[in-house]
């Protein structure tokens, strides 16, 4: 994979402090969770400005809590909307965290209870990496059928995915010497064929989006936006990263019990489209919500070209 710079592990977020919250939205949380807050920890990793901090009382309570301003945020307010939506709608029992409440007025707000441990570290450990692929398999072995209730989209409709559908057109106007752009546009080109499915994909299983408990089990977590695809498909999305620090993934594919028996042409029509889809959007304005974000998807635009590559033996 060619030398790219790589977004800070568990620094990349930039969001709104407890004390910058409006005193009177402070105390509707501290009167929803029961507790005065006596400290709160900012989340460290993700791409959103909106507030997400973990709360702790003087008793050691804690919870959760992530708020965004319905106006100012619009964005990040209408995706917490829809984190709302999807957790309420998720069986019981998953390794998720479970929804405790929200509230949805000039400010949106959700408390979720509070998973102990830590993001999976970087570079990947075989450990923590076997457990966050443990949780997948559950997660696709519980969520299939997904949930009526989410009334989801399917993963492979032109609507839902419309953004990553564009990445291969806008390569062939801004690097049109990229090599075997053509053959990576016709396989993206068969999403439809290769991202059917019936099941709950989450969409964003990054590291930065799973817990790693003190037992050593992966939870999974920020679920604003899951789609209906195939239960391999969170998996390989996943190990695109594990890739991109020249991992041996494909013993990982063949050993998997998700992903063991998938055709390798799917596999490569996921990568090509991500892969597409990267390549657009690292070229866009950088937002001064999220001063890393550009970083984080020009490393992912080489990772998953990367491994694309040497699955299909493209030479530059």
């Amino acid at each position: 994979m060619a030398a790219v710079p790589q977004a800070p592990h568990g620094r990349t977020a930039r969001r709104v402090d407890w004390m910058l919250l409006p005193p009177m939205l402070r105390r509707a949380i501290e009167q929803r969770i029961g507790f005065p807050v006596i400290e709160a920890r900012s989340a460290g990793a993700g791409f959103t400005p909106g507030f997400a901090s973990l709360l702790v009382g003087a008793a050691g309570q804690r919870v959760f809590v992530k708020a965004a301003n319905a106006l100012a945020q619009a964005p990040f307010a209408d995706a917490y909307r829809e984190e709302v939506r999807k957790l309420a709608a998720l069986p019981p029992g998953l390794p998720v965290p479970r929804l405790l409440w929200s509230m949805d007025a000039e400010w949106v707000v959700l408390a979720m209870e509070y998973v102990d441990g830590e993001n999976p570290s970087r570079p990947w450990q075989p450990a923590q990496l076997e457990a966050c692929l443990d949780t997948l398999e559950e997660l696709a072995d519980r969520l299939t059928p997904a949930p009526a209730a989410m009334r989801l989209e399917p993963m492979a409709a032109v609507d839902e995915f419309g953004a990553m559908l564009t990445g291969w057109a806008y390569a062939a106007r801004q690097h049109p010497d990229w090599p075997h752009r053509e053959e990576a546009a016709a396989l993206a080109a068969r999403h439809q064929e290769a991202l059917s499915g019936t099941t709950l994909v989450h969409t964003d299983a990054r590291d930065d989006n799973f817990r790693i408990t003190p037992q050593g089990s992966a939870v999974l977590c920020d679920w604003n936006w899951p789609v209906l695809g195939p239960a391999w498909a969170d998996s390989v999305m996943l190990l695109i990263s594990v890739s991109g620090e020249g991992h041996d993934v494909e013993e990982i594919l063949a050993r998997r019990r998700l992903t063991r028996d998938v055709d390798p042409e799917h596999v490569d029509v996921l990568l090509a489209l991500l892969c597409g889809y990267f390549l657009e959007a690292r070229d866009r304005p950088v937002p001064n919500s999220s001063p890393f974000l550009r970083i984080h998807q020009s490393w992912y635009a080489e990772a998953s070209w990367s491994w694309l590559a040497a699955r299909r033996g493209w030479r530059s």
